[in-house]
C-alpha cells in the first residue's frame, strides 16, 4: 500500500476554502454575530449551531497534516481561528439562551416523532433543546462545567487534540477566557477541560449528558 505523500487538487481547494472562512472576520462575542458562511442550518434540531461547523471544519486539518506534516503552519492556523470562535459566546448560544423546558414542545413538527417516545409527545423537549436550568441540575452558565453539554466540550476537546498533535506549542494549555460576557467569563485550559471531563465520567458511569436530561450511547 502507497502512503500519499500530497493532497490531491479536491483536497487543496477544500484547504483554501477552510483557510478563506476561518480567516475572514467576524464577532462571536454575545454582541456579534457569526459569518453567514458558518453553518447553523444543516441536521437541525440537534446540530444546527454554528459551532459544530467549527467542529467538522477541524477534522480535516488532522488528516491533511497526516498527509503533508511540513504545512504545519497554515494547519495550526486554521486550527488556532477556530478554537478561538469557540471560546465566544455564540459557541454555546444554545445552552445560553434556552433555559427550562421548552415552551413550543407541544407544536414540534412531525418530523420530530422519531426523535421523542410516542406516549411522551407533547410532554418532552425534543434533542437538541438544551434545557439548562431543570431541576435537580439548576442553572449553570459555565458550558464547560455544566453537568450537560458534553457535546460541547467533548468536541472542544478534539478540536484542541488535533492542535495539540500538529503544533510545536503549547498555546491551548495556557488559560484562557470563554465566553466573555461580563461576569459570565470563564477560566479553562486543555489540560483543564480534559481533567473536568475525566471527573465527570468518574462521577457518571452511565454517562455525562448532552442536553440535560439526555445521554447518547454512541
Amino acid at each position: 500500500m502507497t502512503t500519499s505523500t500530497k493532497l490531491s487538487d479536491r483536497s487543496l481547494g477544500w484547504l483554501r476554502y477552510i483557510h478563506r472562512k476561518a480567516h475572514t472576520p467576524d464577532d462571536w462575542s454575545k454582541e456579534g454575530k457569526p459569518h453567514p458562511h458558518w453553518d447553523d442550518r444543516s441536521d437541525a434540531p440537534m446540530a444546527s449551531w454554528p459551532r459544530f461547523d467549527l467542529i467538522d471544519s477541524s477534522y480535516a486539518m488532522g488528516l491533511m497534516a497526516q498527509t503533508t506534516p511540513a504545512w504545519r503552519e497554515p494547519y495550526v492556523a486554521v486550527l488556532d481561528q477556530l478554537l478561538e470562535r469557540h471560546t465566544g459566546w455564540w459557541s454555546a448560544n444554545d445552552w445560553l439562551t434556552q433555559f427550562g423546558d421548552d415552551p413550543n414542545r407541544k407544536d414540534y413538527p412531525d418530523m420530530y416523532r422519531f426523535l421523542i417516545p410516542p406516549e411522551l409527545w407533547g410532554n418532552y423537549d425534543a434533542p437538541g433543546w438544551t434545557a439548562n436550568g431543570v431541576e435537580p441540575y439548576g442553572i449553570q452558565m459555565d458550558p464547560v462545567a455544566a453537568d450537560g453539554m458534553l457535546f460541547y466540550k467533548g468536541f472542544f476537546l478534539v478540536m484542541l487534540g488535533l492542535r495539540s498533535m500538529i503544533a510545536t506549542d503549547d498555546r491551548w494549555n495556557e488559560p484562557f477566557k470563554m465566553i466573555r460576557d461580563g461576569d459570565n467569563t470563564f477560566e479553562w485550559s486543555h489540560t483543564a477541560i480534559a481533567a473536568h471531563l475525566t471527573n465527570q465520567w468518574k462521577d457518571k458511569p452511565q454517562g455525562c449528558h448532552c442536553e440535560n436530561t439526555k445521554v447518547w450511547p454512541l
